[in-house]
């Protein structure tokens, strides 16, 4: 995504789209990290081709996935997070540290794909012996763009390596100053989270495999010369850090105008929750599998992630691998023309959670618990829509009552915002009044935090938030009577 941003000025768009799909070997599900790293680079040609004055680039991605390497060597592909290797990583890190004193280290909610778990399997295989790095995605293209090894905080919070830092152990609102704060505030913000070398002791990592950790904002380095040259760059081209755990960049995107709203980024997974001050540890936040994670300038994002859109794409896949080739904007239009009562089913349920053939498992699921089962495509399309508006409407709840946060408007961007019957279920279950898009919030986050490391836009969040909010007014959707 090729950015503009100044005074009064936000414009992206697209200048190189490519495919993402995982590899499934002998030993597992992997990313084929190889095939996205020339994507890059050819992504970024295109960028330089299209505007040669080109001053940076940040990189995001999901989260909790990596790479191990010895030296500068990549020592295999990164597994995929829906890998089913780290059940026994997950036993073993508990044998060694009970999960609620976890938390009050780390606030991060349980998932059994967490960073410290696979790193716990590959402990327990023998695949960390010799290793010299642990690079997590957006961080491990860095590297290859720029020789740095660094590691930034968005994204590492996410390991449940790091200690969280920056306030109580009760539940706080969002009071967020709107002043106007400098690039050296923004790193001095959320410099306090740093790695948790005591955890990492007790879990028997090496911590040396730990790179030093960056800021959002924070220049990585400069393109070596060969990258340069093989993108057709004529001036010199700085990578930096951004929000490089995608939600982190989605939220400084959304446009929020108070300390009452939340948010939904939807997409293959849906993240649902508020923007704090400070984190919520305490046993009825880790109960409820609230997660903190790192925000830009030190936030804290406190969230729930639900299943997303994951459901509905895995569901087409199925079908057009069975022969029947469905669209998707059809099958929406048919869903919401659906009367009567609709199943709504437990979309969090850990059978959804792995490829494979995504209808069968739903119907599956409500046979076990005496649910009506979905018969037509159509149905189970606004059975899986009804389910997460659901979910997220019980996660909102949660939220709040767990924050001491109350919730007045919910902003729903990423895919799911194009997605106008969820829209409207979301803002009837909640009763709240939806504010869908943008759609590209994670790549506006991220070229927000660029151009405001860069000088060409000043201020705190909410000044970049209000910037989205002129660029892309959001489309309203208000609860049905």
């Amino acid at each position: 995504m090729l950015g503009r941003v100044g005074h009064n000025e936000l414009r992206l768009r697209p200048v190189a789209r490519f495919p993402n799909n995982p590899v499934r070997t002998i030993d597992g599900l992997h990313w084929n990290i190889l095939e996205l790293y020339r994507n890059v680079l050819v992504g970024l040609h295109a960028a330089v081709r299209e505007e040669p004055r080109l001053i940076s680039a940040g990189i995001d991605s999901w989260a909790v996935d990596y790479a191990l390497l010895r030296g500068r060597r990549m020592l295999g592909n990164p597994y995929h997070y829906r890998d089913e290797r780290t059940g026994g990583g997950v036993h073993a890190t508990h044998d060694l540290v009970a999960p609620a004193d976890l938390y009050a280290g780390n606030g991060l909610q349980f998932l059994p794909f967490n960073t410290l778990y696979q790193l716990a399997a590959d402990r327990l295989a023998g695949s960390l012996d010799d290793v010299d790095t642990m690079l997590l995605i957006p961080d491990l293209l860095g590297f290859w763009l720029t020789g740095e090894q660094v590691a930034e905080r968005t994204n590492a919070s996410t390991t449940g390596l790091l200690r969280i830092g920056g306030g109580s152990r009760a539940a706080a609102g969002r009071t967020v100053a709107a002043a106007a704060i400098s690039a050296a505030t923004v790193t001095a913000a959320s410099a306090a989270a740093d790695w948790d070398d005591a955890l990492i002791e007790r879990l028997g990592l090496p911590r040396s495999i730990f790179p030093r950790l960056v800021s959002a904002g924070e220049r990585i380095g400069s393109l070596l010369p060969d990258v340069a040259a093989e993108i057709g760059s004529a001036t010199r081209l700085d990578l930096l850090a951004v929000g490089s755990h995608d939600t982190a960049s989605a939220i400084v995107a959304v446009p929020m105008t108070g300390d009452t709203d939340a948010f939904i980024s939807s997409g293959t997974w849906s993240l649902v929750g508020v923007e704090l001050a400070s984190p919520v540890l305490t046993e009825a936040s880790r109960a409820a599998n609230f997660t903190n994670e790192g925000g830009v300038d030190g936030r804290v994002r406190y969230l729930r992630n639900v299943m997303g859109l994951w459901l509905l794409s895995e569901s087409l896949r199925t079908w057009e691998a069975q022969g029947s080739t469905f669209e998707l904007p059809f099958l929406l239009a048919q869903a919401a023309q659906v009367t009567g009562p609709v199943t709504v089913f437990a979309v969090d349920d850990p059978r959804f959670l792995a490829p494979g053939d995504m209808p069968a498992r739903i119907r599956s699921y409500c046979a076990e618990h005496g649910l009506p089962v979905p018969g037509t495509p159509v149905e189970l399309v606004r059975s899986i829509v009804e389910s997460l508006a659901a979910a997220y409407a019980e996660t909102l709840r949660a939220a709040s009552e767990l924050s001491g946060m109350s919730i007045r408007a919910v902003h729903i961007v990423g895919g799911g915002s194009q997605n106008d019957l969820l829209c409207q279920l979301t803002a009837n279950r909640t009763g709240l009044t939806v504010l869908a898009g943008p759609v590209e919030a994670t790549a506006i986050g991220n070229v927000l935090v660029q151009a405001r490391a860069q000088g060409l836009v000043t201020g705190s969040l909410d000044s970049l938030r209000a910037l989205v909010a002129q660029a892309y007014a959001p489309r309203r959707y208000r609860p049905a009577a």
